[in-house]
C-alpha cells in the first residue's frame, strides 16, 4: 500500500521462490526510476529462464517491456515481441492483459488510437475480474495525455485513477500521475518513497518530456 521503504528491506530475505527481482522491479518503477527497474525485470526473466519457469519468465519479460516502453518505444517493441512468444505457449489471460497496457505507454503521445484502445482494455480488465490493473491502465492513459498536453483528457483520466485507488491499495499511482501532469499534488493516502516525492515527480515528469521530444524528432 505504499511503504516502499519496507518493501526495499524486505527483498533481500525473499529469494528465487518470493520473487525478489521481480519485487524489485516493482519498486524501482513506481519512482520513476526505469533504468533499475529495467535491470531487475531482465534480472527476474533470467531466473526464471534458470529456474525453468515458462509463466514467470513471460511474466518478468512483459513487466521487462513496460519499463522499457516509458523510456524506448523502439526497444519497447521488441521486448513485447519476445513477451508474445513467450505468451504464445501459455493461458496467462492476466500478463496477456498487461502486454496490452505496455503498448499502450510504447505508443503514448501517437495518433494510434491510444484512448480508444484504452477504453475496450478497461472493459476487458473489468470482465476479466483483474481490477489491480485498473490504476495500471490509467497511468498509461495519463502518460498518453500528458505527453499529448491534453488537459482535460489529463483531468478526467486523474480523476478516475483517485476513483479506483479510493480504497488505498495502487494509491501511489495518483502522485505518479500527478507528477506527469505537472499538476499540483493535491492530498491523499500517504505514501513512504525511496526518495524525496519532488525527485519521484521530476523523474516522471521527465519522461514526458522526453517522449515529446521523441516524437518531435520522428515527425
Amino acid at each position: 500500500r505504499g511503504d516502499f521503504p519496507a518493501a526495499l528491506a524486505a527483498v533481500p530475505t525473499l529469494g528465487w521462490k518470493g520473487r525478489h527481482h521481480r519485487v524489485l522491479g516493482h519498486i524501482h518503477l513506481p519512482h520513476g526510476d526505469m533504468d533499475r527497474a529495467v535491470a531487475a525485470f531482465e534480472a527476474a526473466r533470467t531466473e526464471a529462464e534458470q529456474h525453468n519457469a515458462p509463466g514467470e519468465r513471460a511474466i518478468a519479460q512483459t513487466l521487462h517491456a513496460l519499463a522499457c516502453a516509458f523510456i524506448d518505444p523502439l526497444r519497447a517493441d521488441e521486448e513485447l515481441a519476445l513477451a508474445y512468444q513467450f505468451l504464445a505457449q501459455l493461458d496467462q489471460r492476466a500478463t496477456t492483459l498487461l502486454a496490452q497496457v505496455t503498448a499502450l505507454v510504447r505508443d503514448a503521445g501517437t495518433d494510434r488510437d491510444v484512448t480508444g484502445r484504452a477504453t475496450v482494455l478497461r472493459t476487458e480488465i473489468t470482465v476479466a475480474g483483474l481490477a489491480w490493473l485498473t490504476p495500471l491502465l490509467e497511468t498509461a492513459l495519463t502518460f498518453h495525455h500528458a505527453v499529448r498536453g491534453a488537459q482535460h483528457d489529463l483531468a478526467a483520466t486523474i480523476d478516475r485513477l483517485r476513483e479506483e485507488t479510493a480504497n488505498g491499495d495502487f494509491a501511489y499511482y495518483v502522485p505518479i500521475a500527478v507528477g506527469m501532469g505537472d499538476l499540483p499534488q493535491s492530498t491523499g493516502p500517504a505514501i513512504r518513497w525511496l526518495d524525496d516525492e519532488p525527485t519521484g515527480r521530476a523523474r516522471w515528469r521527465a519522461l514526458v518530456t522526453a517522449r515529446q521530444h521523441h516524437l518531435r524528432g520522428t515527425q
